[in-house]
Formats: C-alpha cells, structure tokens, sequence
C-alpha cells in the first residue's frame, strides 16, 4: 500500500484520535465501521469552507482523498492488512454553497484512490450527504465500513 501512495506522491498519515467520546474504528465480528475521517493531516486542518464558494470542486477532490487516506490509516492501525477483505461502504458528507452540485466528482477523490490503493479490495457502495456544516468548518468528511478474515488487533487477538 505504501509503495502504491509513494509513486502517487501520497503517503498514509499518522492515525488521528477521536474529537470525543467514541472510538475511531469499531469492530463488530469481521466487519469494521470507521468514524469520520475529516482532511487533516499530522493535526494540520485542510480545505475549511464550503465547496462552490470557499474551496472549489478540484480542491474538495483532494480534500476527500485526505479523508480516504485517513480511512486507510485507521484501518491499517486496528486490522493486520493481510486479514482486509475489502471495503463495503463509504458515506461522504459535504457542505457545500446554494447552487453547487458537483458532489460525485469530489467524492470519486476517495472512490479513486481507494481503487488505485486497494485494487478490487477497494470496491465499495457510497451515498453522498450535503449537510448544512461540519465540524470545524471542514469541506468533507468521510466514513467507510469494511471487513476482514480476523479480528483486529486493537481487539486484543
């Protein structure tokens, strides 16, 4: 994976801590569900605004490839990747301004690197929110669910 990031001229980020009185991945059998991954990198806030006004379609693309790498750095932190199966489902939030509406291509940043990364691993359903803010003024965010053959090292096997 990180080999795939490098010649991207990405790398996978240290794994945040949550904002507050939740876990950053839970595990439930072999199936994990990511809270939401917001575009910061090393504690560094990226892409503050709304889209269409603050941030443009491009950069929010970014901004969401920012949350995919994010995801990626959860799931490597709790699950041994020889285990991960693939992703199941993303759901990207947005807050964008009146009359905006390019919301596929900003989330295909996640959908696409997922599927450069991961291959057929990365293959995934999503749904697409537009939300009136979000915290810190972010642009987007994103949570994933995915499953693995073991559980996760974080669950103490």
């Amino acid at each position: 994976m990180e080999e795939k990031l490098k010649k991207m001229g990405l790398f996978l980020p240290n794994a945040s801590s949550p904002g507050g009185k939740y876990v950053s991945v839970n595990i439930r059998g072999t199936i994990g569900y990511v809270a939401i991954q917001f575009p910061i990198i090393e504690n560094k806030y990226f892409y503050l605004g709304r889209l269409g006004a603050e941030v443009n379609t491009r950069d929010g693309y970014q901004a969401m490839q920012f949350c995919a790498l994010n995801v990626l750095s959860q799931i490597k932190k709790h699950v041994d990747m020889d285990n991960f199966i693939g992703l199941n489902h993303i759901d990207a939030y947005y807050q964008g301004s009146k009359g905006w509406d390019d919301a596929p291509k900003v989330v295909d940043g996640a959908s696409e690197l997922f599927l450069e990364i991961l291959g057929e691993k990365g293959q995934h359903a999503r749904a697409i929110f537009g939300v009136e803010s979000l915290p810190r003024n972010f642009s987007v965010g994103l949570t994933a669910s995915f499953t693995f053959k073991k559980r996760g090292r974080s669950q103490g096997e």
